[in-house]
């Protein structure tokens, strides 16, 4: 696989209004996405970060440090064209919810979940119209279809944007309701996280710190604020 990259060619970026939001442009050109479209952001503060990400290119572009740029081009060429099937593979979650499959034993680690997960479920009742009820086990339990089907609709009516955002927001946190937590402010973002790593937490009360887990949770969690970022700057 070649570790070809290419080389920064311009001195300045700049952020530019046009049709339909702002772009970036590079010494007057203006940046496209992988797919070669263009790469159009619903906000002047998005913009500026893609525009600092570009900016802080040294000699060779690396997108790996490039995260708001990333996802910008994920919403564009990828999220754009199939918004209705990744809202749909999100509101899916709904129907398993990690918030709902609780553990049979021991009581601790019941009572814990209880007490952080149950709030959400509250939450989520109250505000987004969809009360979703809790098991003991892992066997499959189907939710009220008048739930899921109110859950459904809010994950459609997002933007590209935000819907590139919410697909990590969910998918990172296994929780569809952490994810509408995240994006409704529910709690601060690094809260939710810790919510959604409750199981993960336990274990490593039990069995003790591994070290190769944790750099990979660290990972995680990163991607996890910078999607709840993302989102709410594409508003």
């Amino acid at each position: 696989m070649s570790d070809w990259k290419p080389k920064r060619f311009w001195t300045e970026s700049t952020v530019v209004e046009t049709q339909g939001g702002y772009t970036v442009e590079l010494d007057g050109r203006r940046v496209k996405t992988p797919a070669k479209d263009a790469l159009i952001l619903p906000t002047r503060v998005l913009a500026d970060e893609v525009a600092a990400e570009w900016d802080a290119q040294e000699k060779e572009v690396d997108p790996t440090v490039m995260p708001f740029t990333r996802s910008a081009n994920a919403a564009i060429d990828k999220v754009r064209q199939q918004h209705a099937e990744v809202a749909d593979m999100l509101a899916a979650y709904g129907d398993s919810d990690l918030l709902c499959y609780r553990a049979a034993h021991p009581q601790e680690l019941q009572q814990r979940q209880a007490e952080q997960w149950d709030p959400a479920l509250e939450w989520a009742a109250t505000t987004l119209s969809a009360r979703l009820v809790p098991v003991i086990g892992v066997l499959h339990h189907p939710q009220s279809e008048t739930s899921l089907r109110s859950l459904t609709k809010r994950v459609h009516d997002f933007n590209d944007f935000q819907l590139a955002a919410f697909h990590d927001l969910v998918s990172l946190s296994g929780s569809l309701i952490l994810g509408f937590a995240a994006a409704e402010n529910w709690r601060k973002a690094d809260e939710i996280w810790q919510i959604s790593r409750l199981d993960e937490i336990w274990q490593v009360e039990q069995w003790g710190h591994d070290d190769e887990a944790h750099k990979a949770a660290e990972v995680k969690k990163a991607a996890f604020l910078h999607a709840k970022r993302f989102f709410d700057i594409s508003l």
